[in-house]
């Protein structure tokens, strides 16, 4: 016998990379991480397969990530990444336009500030 585990959809070889178990009362399907023992009521199945699941109508999927792999950037993330490459470039450009004058200039939208975060104001308001 084979030390790695396969899919459990028919005549699939591939190794299997996830696990399903139905939660019958709660009519939800929980597609997790490969458990590490093979269960008699649980479904392993290969990646393609874990991706294509689909459950009943009526039914919920629930997908565990592996804490493991690494988690894909959100909008959230890359619209944070813009700007703060944004806010990176702005303090040389205030500079250059305030020309040397004394003292601390804050931007009209800065709030608050604690060491290196601020708070800012919303541009509606």
């Amino acid at each position: 016998m084979s030390p790695v585990r396969r899919c459990s959809r028919t005549a699939c070889g591939r190794p299997a990379v996830a696990t399903l178990t139905y939660v019958y009362a709660d009519s939800t399907a929980v597609l997790g991480p490969l458990a590490t023992y093979a269960e008699p009521h649980c479904y392993d199945l290969c990646a393609e397969h874990s991706e294509r699941l689909t459950a009943p109508r009526g039914w919920e999927v629930v997908r565990l990530s592996d804490g493991s792999a690494p988690a894909r950037p959100s909008g959230d993330d890359l619209e944070a990444l813009a700007n703060a490459v944004r806010e990176a470039a702005r303090p040389q450009e205030r500079a250059a336009q305030a020309g040397g004058g004394g003292g601390v200039r804050r931007d009209p939208m800065e709030v608050a500030r604690r060491g290196h975060l601020r708070v800012l104001r919303s541009p509606d308001s």
